[in-house]
């Protein structure tokens, strides 16, 4: 029944079809109080519609079945009282470890003092962290847009993207460029009124949002001022979600390996488990640049129309 590898198949297969006969199933509480583990990693997800989420799940849900490890999901809604409630109930439940999605919750020291946590997405202190090189992502896509003859480019920044935003602004003193920031969120709302703001202000050729939702409410954006995306403004996003990759939006972003940081999350709470007293490790992934058709050569609106037939 647990899958013991010395167990013959014909015997497993006898012992399966009688226990489907008889409606036995084994009891995971009487199991848990032998091994002293529950076998069950507690998954906390900031956000249940980003779909960036959804795709860190997958990997982790891969490494987790792999492992014999069962994962229970909760989210708090971006709202850090209510992510610490149900923070609460999975350590009442007795999980065998945590794994947090892009946290807002405090004091997550203390609950990994408790339990073997790991933070994924988002940097923190004094716990295993799995994050992607967000620094260099945002000097990848404005690198692109760069070469793309931009001189304009700016940024729909976000809490909780703070690297985005150095690294974007670190790009852009080195191309000479003047940095364009509009405060905005990491969903389309606030992609959308970013954008609004850097219309209204001086319209830039490009925008790099700090991630592939921002960058759907910028398009919205663009295309209720009466342009275009590229012929007006090239586009950028960040997670590389399917999303980006639907034809009709046909997004370029920068590309987290969502799977693969899920299953280093699972990873890195067995290591944790092994040696408890280790210090937090730091595990960095590579981004690469997925471009598509919303950013193109910038060229001037007058020049593209005495190029016009």
């Amino acid at each position: 029944m647990r899958g013991a590898p010395n167990v013959s198949e014909a015997r497993r297969a006898a012992v399966l079809q009688a226990a489907a006969e008889l409606g036995y199933r084994p009891n995971l509480v009487a199991r848990s109080l032998v091994e002293r583990r529950t076998r069950t990693l507690g998954v906390l997800v900031s956000d249940l519609h980003n779909p960036f989420f959804a795709e860190v799940i997958d990997g982790l849900q891969a490494e987790a079945q792999e492992r014999g490890l069962r994962i229970v999901l909760g989210t708090g809604r971006r709202d850090p009282a209510e992510e610490a409630e149900t923070v609460e109930a999975f350590l009442q439940q007795d999980v065998d470890g945590l794994v947090l999605l892009s946290p807002r919750l405090p004091g997550i020291e203390d609950v990994a003092a408790a339990v073997p946590t790991v933070v994924v997405a988002t940097r923190a202190e004094h716990v295993d962290v799995v994050v992607n090189d967000d620094a260099l992502g945002a000097e990848l896509a404005v690198a692109h847009l760069a070469e793309l003859g931009h001189e304009r480019i700016a940024h729909i920044a976000a809490a909780g993207t703070q690297e985005r935003r150095a690294g974007y602004e670190s790009a852009i003193a080195r191309h000479g460029l003047e940095a364009l920031i509009a405060d905005g969120d990491v969903t389309d709302e606030g992609g959308y009124r970013g954008a609004q703001r850097l219309l209204a202000n001086g319209r830039p050729t490009a925008i790099f949002a700090c991630n592939d939702l921002a960058a759907l409410g910028a398009l919205t954006a663009i295309e209720e001022a009466g342009l275009s995306v590229p012929g007006d403004v090239s586009l950028v996003g960040y997670d590389n979600t399917y999303l980006a990759s639907i034809r009709h939006i046909a997004l370029t972003s920068v590309d987290q390996p969502r799977h693969r940081m899920g299953r280093l999350a699972v990873e890195a709470l067995d290591a944790r488990r092994e040696a408890p007293g280790a210090p937090p490790a730091l595990h960095t992934v590579t981004p690469h640049l997925e471009i598509r058709s919303s950013s193109a050569s910038h060229a001037p609106r007058a020049a593209r129309a005495s190029r016009a037939p």
